[in-house]
């Protein structure tokens, strides 16, 4: 689904703002149709925002279940005789979408679009009700997963085996566009280059009304809007010369102009921007145009405070701007797709990105340390072909989304999955297979977890690319830097031997507390924090596969309640609210002079 924008042939109208709030506490909503009503509430909430943290109703933050949304929306009346479409970024995790009384799209999937083209149900120069339901509720067969039960005194409690506060509403824009009858409904570039010249490949899917000889075009127009290359049909390659690559750090875009016309009149125009830039792993080398490059950044998270997991330009721009301060050139989206505009600034801004499904908690060894031990993964009661079916969607739906963004150099399909246990290669073979089959442009992963070692894991060989995720000295060997340090650069050095392959180190980290110091390698302490980031350096300085690190965490981030969190993850090298602690100026030193590594391994 091509994102809404304004074209010669489109219009756009945002609907963020105030609407009517309801919490369907007796699950009463779907089945009494209070779509076809006005609400009755007097709450109100904004849009785009997590709801948990603005009201002071506990019950509220703690509800499971569905919520309710509703306001009515004015149709320009110059809409006439166009198509009439809606579209909600996301509704986490489950959305019902009704224009008056009548439901008009449902989707299942808290951080991929979805819509619906709405044009039978609306009349241009009038209004119409919008009313919105959205669900939190996980379960075996949702992506991520988790499970509900019911407390001895009639409450819903949600259950769910990821390391994150389960924040729900709309957390995105939601959009009203018009289109043209025809109009240009999907298009995939792939680029290259050949010394100097850029080879762009494109294809052009038509929806609609198809009544005649209709003709495809592009144009391809350079970041200064000046035309540089130009082609006919809906399929087809186009040639740049003196092309400009798309680098890290230096984010240049082309636009690609695809035009539909019929007798000579435009029809539809649509405007997708991309980079020319190639990505490919080569033996122990992670390479973007033909050069070595080295991951330095953080794992992510969309929270602040507030607002929760809502988006918000400004914020994201101040997260982009404490990232280029650290020096950072890289982040991953752990763990589920995020906001498009942060996908559409790094494609600006030359920041590289690896890409992440929601598919976080597929791990029995979580389930116990959520409370519900005994469990093996891959199981009917568990991760099964429910759970495998939502997972292909995901990457489906992600692969769709982000195919175009040139920051976009690395699919990640899973985070810390039981890789070591029985039924894990069944399951993940054909992911792998899916993911380079809807792209074979990028590299494919997914995020391991300690217990998947180089002796135990049953899949790292289906994917190209190694990204652990480990703790010593903090979860193991806690508090110990110096037996820290030769376990991790001995479990490094295994898996280079085995694999061969690019390594990144994907989490590492400590939490802390921001003004606790200490003279001694004490944990929680912004010295402790700073001294084993050093450690982690240090051994990757000595392993010539590492590729990448990426400290976890950006910042600090609320989590479910519990007495192994003190108001939430404080791994952060910033605080929630973007104070950085004693480490981030420590990464800050050593990103200055970090360099791309040569072929052999050593520090250029």
């Amino acid at each position: 689904m091509l994102k809404p924008q304004n074209s010669p042939t489109r219009e756009l109208i945002n609907l963020d703002g105030l609407y009517s709030f309801k919490v369907d506490s007796d699950r009463a909503g779907l089945r009494d149709g209070w779509q076809q009503n006005k609400l009755d509430t007097a709450l109100e909430m904004g849009v785009p925002a997590s709801y948990n943290d603005i009201f002071t109703d506990s019950t509220i933050r703690d509800h499971v279940g569905w919520v309710w949304y509703q306001r009515e929306v004015r149709l320009p009346r110059g809409w006439a005789g166009e198509r009439v479409h809606i579209r909600l970024e996301s509704a986490t995790h489950e959305g019902k979408v009704f224009v008056n009384d009548v439901l008009v799209a449902e989707h299942v999937g808290g951080y991929t679009p979805f819509g619906a083209d709405i044009t039978d149900h609306v009349t241009p120069g009038t209004t119409f009700r919008l009313t919105i339901a959205v669900n939190n509720e996980l379960t075996q067969a949702t992506i991520p997963p988790g499970s509900i039960r019911q407390t001895e005194d009639g409450r819903r409690h949600q259950r769910y085996l990821h390391d994150f506060y389960n924040y729900a509403g709309l957390h995105r824009s939601i959009w009203l566009y018009s289109t043209p009858s025809l109009q240009v409904q999907d298009i995939t570039v792939a680029t290259g280059f050949t010394g100097t010249t850029g080879n762009i490949d494109y294809q052009i899917e038509l929806g609609g009304v198809m009544d005649g000889p209709e003709r495809v075009s592009v144009r391809i127009l350079d970041a200064d809007g000046k035309q540089v290359a130009a082609a006919a049909g809906a399929e087809g390659s186009v040639a740049i010369h003196d092309v400009v690559l798309w680098q890290p750090g230096k984010g240049y875009l082309y636009s690609m102009v695809a035009e539909v016309h019929n007798g000579g009149k435009l029809v539809d125009s649509y405007t997708q921007s991309f980079g020319v830039r190639t990505v490919e792993v080569r033996g122990n080398q992670f390479l973007i145009n033909g050069e070595p490059f080295y991951f330095t950044g953080f794992g992510m998270h969309e929270d602040h405070v507030t607002i929760g997991k809502g988006h918000s330009p400004a914020h994201m721009v101040g997260d982009f701007q404490l990232l280029g301060w650290t020096g950072a050139n890289s982040f991953r989206t752990a763990h589920y797709p995020y906001a498009e505009e942060v996908m559409d600034y790094a494609d600006r801004h030359g920041i590289v990105v690896i890409d992440e499904t929601a598919a976080v908690g597929l791990n029995a060894l979580f389930a116990g340390f959520f409370g519900e031990g005994g469990k093996k993964t891959y199981a009917e009661d568990f991760v099964n072909e429910d759970t495998a079916a939502s997972h292909r969607q995901a990457i489906t739906e992600l692969i769709a989304r982000d195919k175009n963004h040139p920051s976009v150099v690395l699919w990640s399909i899973a985070n810390e999955p039981a890789a070591a246990e029985e039924g894990a290669r069944e399951y993940f073979e054909p992911l792998a297979a899916l993911t380079r089959k809807l792209d074979p442009t990028r590299p494919v992963g997914f995020v391991n977890e300690i217990s998947g070692t180089p002796e135990t894991d049953r899949i790292a060989d289906l994917f190209d690319v190694l990204m652990l995720n480990r703790y010593y000295g903090w979860y193991v060997h806690t508090g110990d830097l110096a037996l820290a340090e030769r376990a991790l650069e001995a479990e490094l050095g295994a898996w280079e031997e085995k694999y061969g392959r690019p390594i990144i180190v994907t989490e590492y980290g400590a939490d802390t507390i921001p003004g606790l110091h200490s003279l001694y390698d004490q944990p929680w302490s912004e010295e402790y924090q700073a001294a084993l980031l050093d450690m982690y350096h240090r051994v990757f300085d000595r392993t010539a596969a590492v590729v990448g690190e990426h400290v976890w965490n950006f910042a600090d981030f609320q989590t479910s309640n519990g007495i192994i969190r003190v108001d939430g993850n404080r791994k952060g090298a910033f605080t929630r609210d973007r104070r950085p602690k004693a480490a981030a100026h420590s990464l800050r030193r050593r990103w200055a002079q970090v360099q791309h590594r040569k072929p052999d391994g050593q520090e250029g």
